[in-house]
């Protein structure tokens, strides 16, 4: 049986996870979503259905796949036909080697088996995991599917050279723009791009050159963004945007630490964007 006919396992039912099996069963086949918080499984569930509904009918040419839901302890028998599973658990380096440690013991040989991290490559996962199969590990990572299409698809120094090539062309007929990063890149190709807007937007803050209306008002009119570079922090949030730009001074010795520092600071007095009520901006009457 080729791979492809079989199930895409997402592990992990937040925002990434949800709106992923969205896209992963888009050609009809079916999807497995695993979390151990149950409401959340639930929660995954009802905004699958309502991307389903307002996502046009011209454009699907086939019923979407199954969605089949199922908690941690279920991990062996939600993996157990599928060609591709995906980790879409929170940004913490101990977690995701711990879940593609267990992965690699329990899934087939022939199953891919990839990370949807934005802050860490699959090389720094693999670092002292001794795996059964570390040639089947490859990055997958997303923005905000379906709106944005672009997936990156990475592999590491081992990674088997038929990867690549069939993520790409079942990335591409699900509805994805892939890009392959072609060598290992801490925050990938759009990432690290982003990160140095965020961290110079940080440090003209930092310094008192401007202030957030004033630095975002000139980012849109000059770039005709929608969103200036504090509206987009303001809504990652202000503590995952300080997690990974503390990732990026670790691998990268000698970048300015006044943008950690000015981003400790709110972090401190809980203005971490839109989900605490303010960040950059007052978000209380928002609600």
């Amino acid at each position: 049986m080729a791979p492809f006919v079989k199930v895409v396992t997402l592990v992990g039912a937040g925002t990434q996870g949800t709106r992923l099996a969205f896209m992963w069963s888009k050609l009809g086949r079916p999807v497995h979503l695993v979390d151990q918080n149950e409401k959340r499984l639930q929660d995954a569930v009802n905004e699958i259905q309502k991307l389903r509904r307002d996502w046009p009918v011209a454009s699907t040419l086939t019923p979407f796949g199954n969605i089949v839901t199922f908690p941690s302890l279920g991990l062996i028998k939600s993996i157990a036909n599928s060609w591709l599973i995906v980790e879409c658990v929170p940004e913490s380096l101990a977690l995701k080697k711990r879940l593609i440690g267990e992965l690699d013991a329990i899934a087939q040989s022939g199953t891919i088996i990839a990370s949807n991290s934005s802050s860490y490559t699959i090389s720094e996962i693999l670092q002292d995991l001794n795996l059964r199969h570390p040639e089947r590990c490859v990055s997958l990572h997303s923005y905000w599917p379906p709106e944005t299409s672009a997936i990156e698809v990475m592999g590491s120094g081992s990674t088997r050279s038929d990867i690549i090539p069939l993520l790409m062309e079942e990335c591409r007929s699900h509805g994805f723009q892939p890009f392959h990063v072609r060598s290992s890149s801490t925050g990938y190709i759009y990432n690290r791009i982003w990160a140095a807007i965020k961290r110079e937007s940080l440090l003209v803050l930092a310094e008192g050159v401007a202030n957030p209306q004033e630095l975002d008002a000139i980012f849109k009119d000059v770039l005709k963004s929608p969103k200036g570079p504090c509206e987009q922090m303001d809504i990652v949030g202000l503590d995952v945007v300080y997690d990974i730009e503390k990732h990026y001074c670790e691998i990268r010795p000698g970048l300015p630490k006044e943008a950690t520092e000015l981003l400790e600071k709110m972090i401190v007095r809980n203005k971490l964007g839109v989900k605490s009520g303010s960040g950059f901006y007052d978000y209380s009457n928002h609600k």
